[in-house]
């Protein structure tokens, strides 16, 4: 198959759809088939994956959700898009959040165009309460949703808030993990002997958006380090120097060391991190569909504190893999990490229990999940008729609409 990978957001810019793009692309690749990401690239020097169509570099910061989200928006974008779609006649576009206001509107527009093409979404986002804006502008976004051919949610909970404004039959795919990139491979095995001297390290690796949490961490890691002198924080996420400053003069403020702003790692760099952890922490006050930083720690065998919310319930059991705390609350965070770090026995266990609970997310499944969908979606296309889903066609008579249908058949039935 030809399948094209559209992504809403700014693509070089770290992000949990963009790594799913990427893994996903990676192992549809290793299974044969051609891939192609579409995407809005800014100038940040970040990572930029191979193979990938830049449709526009213009990136508007939006705030939604309790975040800034960097989506491609240049009407101009369309004319790329059009002719690429053209060019490539792709047997599958699949979208990651296709509703959002950015390129993937004007795939969509461009899709239903080519008859030997399926369009499939993969919805990502999860909100406590409907978005104001879906909820506002349900008539403009419900007409891009009907050009969706095959519906994925990543969560129940992301299932749950896209159905509430979009019905429809959405398949559950959750997010994957690279095992063989953050698993251990020199694990300890129980009963052991902790070392007393040794540094122990809380990980936080996200962006210092509100809605993670950050402060809530900052404020129960001020609580506890008087009692822990060993103890260190250490941040990671794309950050700039200027973001740290106010949690830096907080801590100052309570004459608290041993925390360490590292900003940005690249993918190669980031599993040492996990890996030379204690205890990985996750405090955001709610908007999160999954946690694929929750699966990537699980994978390096790292106890989890994270907050109660819908979509990190989905990911880990309190009491099993981890300690889940009231989001919002640094008194109760800072309780739960307290616990494990009195007991480095219940450390290692739930880190062995969350190693086997990850992988059950490995990228080898997703990606046999997600290519049974392209599949599913072709065959029903195939056997529906033509008129059925290319009604907006207003003048097909000289036949080159049912040509086309027949060559995709055809292709198809060879390729799938």
């Amino acid at each position: 198959m030809k399948i094209a990978l559209v992504s809403p957001y700014d693509f070089p810019y770290p992000g949990g759809v963009t790594e799913h793009i990427i893994a996903l692309a990676n192992g549809i690749r290793q299974q044969g088939h051609e891939v192609h990401i579409l995407a809005a690239c800014s100038g940040y020097q970040g990572e930029v994956f191979p193979n990938t169509r830049v449709v526009t570099h213009k990136v508007a910061a939006i705030p939604i959700g309790g975040a800034v989200a960097r989506v491609g928006l240049s009407p101009l974008s369309y004319i790329r898009i059009k002719k690429i779609l053209r060019q490539e006649l792709f047997d599958v576009i699949h979208l990651q959040e296709p509703l959002t206001p950015s390129i993937t509107w004007w795939v969509l527009m461009q899709a239903r165009a080519l008859p030997g093409t399926v369009t499939i979404g993969t919805f990502h986002a999860y909100h406590e309460q409907p978005n104001w804006l879906y909820k506002r502008g349900r008539p403009v976004f419900g007409r891009f949703f009907t050009k969706l051919n095959s519906l994925i949610a990543v969560s129940e909970a992301a299932r749950h808030f896209a159905y509430q404004m979009f019905p429809g039959d959405y398949r559950i795919i959750p997010n994957g993990v690279d095992l063989n990139r953050f698993g251990k491979t020199n694990q300890k095995a129980l009963p052991f002997k902790p070392d007393p001297n040794k540094k122990l390290t809380v990980l936080f690796v996200g962006r210092l958006d509100k809605r993670k949490g950050f402060s809530n961490l900052l404020d129960a890691f001020i609580k506890i380090k008087p009692n822990y002198p060993q103890l260190q924080l250490q941040v990671i996420g794309p950050f700039e120097p200027k973001d740290c400053q106010p949690y830096q003069k907080i801590a100052q403020a309570h004459s608290v060391t041993d925390i360490e702003f590292v900003g940005y790692v690249s993918s190669e760099q980031l599993p040492g991190f996990y890996h030379n952890a204690d205890i990985f922490c996750a405090p955001s006050l709610g908007y999160e569909s999954f946690g694929i930083v929750l699966l990537e720690a699980m994978a390096a065998g790292l106890p989890v504190v994270a907050s109660d919310i819908a979509g990190y319930r989905a990911v880990i059991a309190d009491g099993q893999e981890g300690l889940l705390a009231p989001p919002g609350q640094p008194k109760a965070l800072a309780r739960a990490l307290r616990q494990l770090l009195d007991q480095p026995c219940q450390r290692l266990e739930m880190g062995q229990r969350g190693r086997l609970k990850a992988s059950q997310y490995s990228w080898d499944c997703i990606v046999d999940k997600t290519l049974e969908v392209y599949t599913d979606t072709i065959e029903r296309k195939i056997k529906m008729p033509i008129n059925f889903f290319y009604r907006q066609s207003k003048n097909n008579s000289n036949g080159r609409t049912q040509r086309r249908h027949a060559n995709y058949v055809q292709r198809s039935r060879t390729q799938v």
